[in-house]
């Protein structure tokens, strides 16, 4: 490597507080936005509970296991419904969903199954379409603004119907997801077959249907698959602001301490060259008197 002169190391210096400025930057933004995606993180998860609590509810008005969403049937051909982020710089967010992903492909396969993947956020779509998976449906551009919900409505539909159809026999959703305010992990759920509530304490409560038991039963239910991945998304998005927020105050730190060390390299190199120049001048003076 060549050495380099005090003059490239000061445009290296200035390079780098550029890049600080952007990763700061960067930083504050995704702090800004990581409070209203928590603040919508806390609001939908009530819904949820709810929602779940009011099926749980209804299905001991119904013959639940006539129902075809809650068939358990021989794996043979699996869906997985990924989510990931429409961008990077956000650490291993999207590399430690996509390896959740992908063991469970491999698990699958290895049992002798087919795989089938939809695909939310641009970094899973980029990831698995150049792979030779095969992919359903893929969706990026989804994160821009607001969490889409025509997405996990569409999602939600597409694969209740393939399930209800017979061409998938049990379908996964991946997604980061919250932990608490400050931590989040990946998280593998069954999708479908829907879950039935197990034996739990009687709630009193009376319900009067309008239409048929089973139909209001089965909008309730798919209400609830569409607010899942709804959900999902949700959480995934806060996960992703959290970790971008670290990723960025992590390589602002390090460009402070690279300054520091190549103001240390700049300083002695400056040295270098200010005690050659004097070795120069006291030789030039030495021959001079010499003549």
């Amino acid at each position: 490597m060549a050495k380099l002169s005090p003059r490239d190391i000061r445009r290296k210096i200035q390079g780098i507080k550029n890049t600080k400025r952007i990763t700061n930057a960067m930083k504050v933004v995704s702090a800004a936005k990581l409070r209203k995606a928590q603040e919508l993180v806390y609001a939908s998860r009530p819904y949820s509970e709810k929602i779940y609590e009011l099926v749980a509810h209804l299905s001991k008005h119904v013959d639940a296991e006539e129902n075809p969403l809650f068939e358990v049937r021989e794996e043979k051909n699996v869906d997985i419904i990924l989510i990931t982020a429409d961008r990077g710089l956000a650490g291993a967010f999207n590399s430690n969903v996509i390896k959740e992903a992908e063991n469970l492909i491999k698990e699958k396969k290895e049992q002798g199954k087919g795989v089938n993947l939809f695909l939310i956020g641009r970094k899973g779509v980029q990831y698995f379409t150049k792979r030779g998976y095969k992919v359903i449906k893929g969706y990026d551009e989804v994160f821009r603004k607001t969490v889409n919900f025509s997405v996990a409505k569409e999602v939600a539909e597409t694969v209740r119907e393939r399930f209800l159809n017979g061409e998938t026999d049990k379908v996964y959703l991946i997604n980061n997801e919250m932990v608490t305010r400050a931590s989040y992990k990946p998280m593998v759920r069954t999708f479908l077959p829907f879950e039935a509530p197990g034996a739990e304490e009687e709630i009193p409560g009376v319900y009067e249907f309008e239409v048929s038991e089973e139909e209001f039963f089965n909008y309730i239910v798919n209400l609830y698959l569409n607010y899942q991945i709804y959900r999902a998304m949700v959480e995934s998005n806060a996960a992703e602001h959290f970790a971008r927020m670290v990723a960025m105050d992590n390589a602002t730190k390090n460009a402070d301490d690279l300054i520091r060390q190549w103001t240390l390299v700049f300083n002695k190199a400056r040295q270098e060259a200010i005690t050659t120049e004097l070795i120069d001048i006291t030789n030039a003076v030495e021959a001079l008197k010499a003549q």
